[in-house]
Order: structure tokens, then C-alpha cells, then sequence
């Protein structure tokens, strides 16, 4: 096991956002987390990142309960990239990038020819090696999503946490993040808007609305046009696709 939630509950006010969720994820699995706007998804995110407490229930990494790992602990095993990460100061990519080594090293610790290359490595995994000394306020949307993909690499998580990481991106680079994210040998979780995507690249599924999982198996059990039409009010055909053998949506007019 390689995260696990019970029964997870999280509120703002006297409102639910996360309402009573559990699940749990196999190491190296791709889970996608799918619903509207609203559904809970990356509030949920965040509790597994450990950036928020909940106010019932638990989070278990590996076969620890996370309100027992202290921060650096576990930065130094899980990675977060948010919707809209944002980075204050002009730096350049590659000092964006380093700043995901910070958790593997201590105060006294120099920067060592190993940290340079995970941090080589993570730019070119990202296909950002020829940006690397650019400076962050002249990079597109895209490409600052891309250094944030790096960062998270360069902390050479076991798990990977991401929200909506290909808002910003052209359909090539959609494409290649999902296939990147897809072929790493650890566990993520990724919350997508693409139905289509989730669909190609992930092992398991789970669907929120409202707070709560309403759905949650293989993409070929879940994504079926009655839930499409019932969660996402549209109306769709599903079909195997002959080139990748996933179920394929066609919205249809």
C-alpha cells in the first residue's frame, strides 16, 4: 500500500468539502480523480499532502498514519504540484528546479554532484534542459508548469500529487506530461478535467461530486455514459478505442 485515506472529512465553516472519502492506492499506480468544479478534488489533494488537517478520518503513508511524519519527512517522499503554483521571485529554472533537493539535505550539507543530477534529469524528463537558465517571468504558462513538474521530480518522491496539471498546456505537451507521469515507477494521483486522458493513462479511477466518491474502479468500469450523463450532465458515447484498448468518449451534440 502506498497511500491510504479513512474516512476523510474536511470542512470550511458548517460546509463538507470532503465528505467522508476513503480509498486506497497499490505503489506505482496512476489514480485519476475526476468531477466538477466544486466536487472536492483538490481540497482532497491537499489533505494527502499533508498541507491541510482533517477534521475526521486518517491518512496513511506506507504504514504510517501522517500526523506522525514531520514535514521534511514528508516532503522527502511525496510531491505536490498545485493548479496555480506560483513563484514570487525572478529566479531562473534551474534554481526552481534545485529547490526540490532542499528536503534530501541538511543544514550543513553541501550541494552535491548527485543532487545535480536528479536536477539534470528531472529538466529532462520535463523537456526543459534548454530553458534551464532562463528566468521564471519569461516563461509561458505551460513552461512554468512544466518547472513545477521538474521541482516535484528533483524531490525524487515515491508519490507524486498533482491538480490539473495540464490546464496550461498545448495539446503536445498534455500529452507528453500524462505519458511522462504515466511511465514513472511511483505512485500518483492526479486530478483532470480531460475524461479522455484519465481514460488512456490511468490504472485506477475515482469520482467525486460533492464531496463524495460516487465512483471509483478501472477506467473501463467507470467511465460508463450513464455516469457521464448523471455526474457531468452530458451526454456521451463509450466506446474501446482500436489504438489504445481504454474506453474512448465521444460527446456527443
Amino acid at each position: 500500500m502506498s497511500i491510504k485515506a479513512d474516512n476523510l472529512t474536511w470542512k470550511i465553516g458548517k460546509k463538507t468539502i470532503v465528505d467522508s472519502v476513503s480509498f486506497r492506492t497499490q505503489p506505482g499506480e496512476m489514480l485519476g480523480l475526476l468531477g466538477p468544479n466544486g466536487s472536492g478534488k483538490t481540497s482532497l489533494l491537499r489533505l494527502l499532502a499533508g498541507l491541510r488537517q482533517p477534521h475526521a478520518g486518517s491518512i496513511t503513508l506506507g504504514d504510517k498514519d501522517i500526523r506522525t511524519i514531520g514535514r521534511r519527512a514528508i516532503a522527502q517522499r511525496v510531491a505536490f504540484v498545485e493548479q496555480h503554483a506560483a513563484t514570487n521571485a525572478n529566479l531562473r529554472v534551474i534554481d526552481v528546479v534545485k529547490l526540490g533537493r532542499f528536503p534530501h539535505r541538511s543544514m550543513f550539507s553541501g550541494w552535491e554532484a548527485t543532487d545535480d543530477d536528479v536536477v539534470d534529469d528531472a529538466l529532462e524528463r520535463t523537456g526543459m534542459t534548454n530553458k534551464r537558465n532562463d528566468r521564471w517571468q519569461s516563461l509561458s504558462g505551460g513552461e512554468k508548469q512544466r518547472t513545477h513538474l521538474a521541482r516535484a521530480l528533483a524531490q525524487a518522491p515515491s508519490e507524486l500529487i498533482l491538480d490539473e496539471p495540464t490546464n496550461h498546456l498545448d495539446i503536445q505537451h498534455q500529452i507528453s506530461l500524462m505519458r511522462l507521469v504515466s511511465r514513472l515507477p511511483i505512485t500518483s494521483i492526479i486530478a483532470l478535467h480531460d475524461l479522455n486522458h484519465a481514460a488512456m493513462f490511468c490504472d485506477q479511477l475515482i469520482v467525486m461530486q460533492r464531496g463524495r466518491i460516487v465512483a471509483s474502479g478501472t477506467p473501463e468500469n467507470v467511465l460508463t455514459q450513464e455516469l457521464l450523463h448523471e455526474v457531468f450532465a452530458v451526454d456521451a458515447k463509450v466506446e474501446i478505442s482500436e489504438q489504445h484498448f481504454r474506453p474512448h468518449i465521444q460527446y456527443l451534440p
